[in-house]
């Protein structure tokens, strides 16, 4: 096969987050199966317009604020030179309807719909726009069917009144060669909190400050570490003064990925306090390296983490609950270190190989039902 995807940004994008890491996990098991993958993103500064990934081609065009727009030439240009079978439509953000010009069946992957939480993140007026953009997709994608990466995306999609017969539920891997504990009583001493992620409003990454601000009495060793960066970053930054936790908590901004590994072997709680995602795998990162999570029980991450197996679940937006939990798992070491066990054995059970596996398979019947 010919499999031609569209996402928003490849994995050099700077900007490059979650999304990115499945679908391209997804492309390489793919084209490791034999197939033929074509990736199309938008252009930063300084790319290449065509470029190779890992056994699959990216084409570029179009800009970050124009890239939807340069999709359906960028789509026929890539067809006329090969002909495609299929389309996987990574559907973040402002969807490209590509049933309307795609003449091949459509497989939509959806992380997560934005939906009216795109209000806490950018202007009423860019919102509106987001939110507006996503209503046509049940229309214009209704004959295609849906890849989700969680129970969650599925129940809200169902909710809006999509088909449940076209949504399957393939969840994330994680690759273990990369994510994996340290060896042992590498997260000794002091207490360590970790928050990793683009550092956006709707994170709210400041209810994992002020946690850290009512933890500081019981807990005065304890430290934090911010990693990623955004345009979150200088009011986040400006709480910590606010609160006169300078000294505790540390933005690392972007890191590699071995000293994201890193910090995450170190920390003994990586929090989440995000409103929602479409499956949460920095959740799953931190459990693969054997550290336990405290998320908000929010979509998606209430499916990436297995409460009181992997990590514990807290009302979102409840910032005393949500350092009750943390003061839980630091105090009683004996219970951490058996959902420490069980973090490792729920990674072990993503892997990319599955994911890829299960993409393929429902690639294959959607071709199938296609030709019949």
């Amino acid at each position: 096969m010919h499999v031609v995807a569209l996402n928003w940004r490849d994995l050099a994008n700077p900007l490059a987050g979650g999304a990115e890491i499945h679908m391209e996990a997804i492309l390489r098991h793919i084209a490791r199966r034999g197939h033929r993958c074509t990736l199309i993103s938008s252009h930063f500064p300084g790319a290449a317009r065509e470029t190779h990934g890992d056994g699959y081609r990216i084409v570029r065009g179009g800009s970050e604020y124009t890239f939807n727009i340069a999709v359906p030439g960028l789509m026929r240009r890539v067809m006329r030179e090969n002909p495609a079978d299929i389309v996987l439509d990574d559907i973040n953000k402002i969807p490209f309807y590509s049933p309307l010009y795609a003449r091949v069946p459509v497989l939509a992957v959806v992380p997560h719909l934005m939906g009216a939480s795109v209000f806490q993140e950018v202007t009423p007026v860019v919102a509106a726009a987001v939110f507006l953009a996503e209503q046509p997709v049940r229309f214009i994608y209704r004959r295609c069917h849906f890849e989700v990466i969680s129970e969650s995306t599925r129940d809200e999609l169902v909710s809006r009144g999509y088909d449940r017969e076209r949504i399957s539920v393939v969840h994330c891997g994680i690759d273990r060669d990369v994510y994996h504990p340290a060896s042992a009583g590498e997260n000794g001493g002091p207490a360590r909190l970790i928050f990793v992620g683009r550092l956006k409003r709707y994170k709210f990454v400041d209810h994992a400050i002020r946690a850290v601000a009512r933890l500081h009495t019981g807990h005065p060793n304890l430290t934090m570490t911010i990693v990623g960066d955004g345009d979150g970053r200088p009011a986040f930054e400006a709480l910590v003064r606010e609160l006169g936790l300078e000294t505790t908590i540390r933005f690392a901004g972007f890191v590699s990925t071995d000293e994201k590994v890193r910090l995450l072997q170190e920390a003994h709680v990586l929090l989440n306090p995000s409103i929602k995602e479409g499956w949460g795998l920095t959740n799953v990162e931190a459990n693969a390296c054997g550290t336990v999570c405290v998320a908000a029980d929010a979509p998606g991450l209430r499916d990436s983490v297995l409460d009181g197996r992997t990590g514990l679940l807290y009302p979102h937006g409840d910032v005393p609950a949500m350092a009750a939990a943390v003061d839980r798992l630091l105090a009683d070491a004996a219970l951490r270190t058996q959902m420490e066990s069980e973090a490792l054995r729920w990674a072990d059970s993503l892997t990319w190989e599955r994911c890829g596996d299960e993409t393929l398979e429902l690639i294959e019947r959607v071709l199938a039902a296609h030709d019949a």
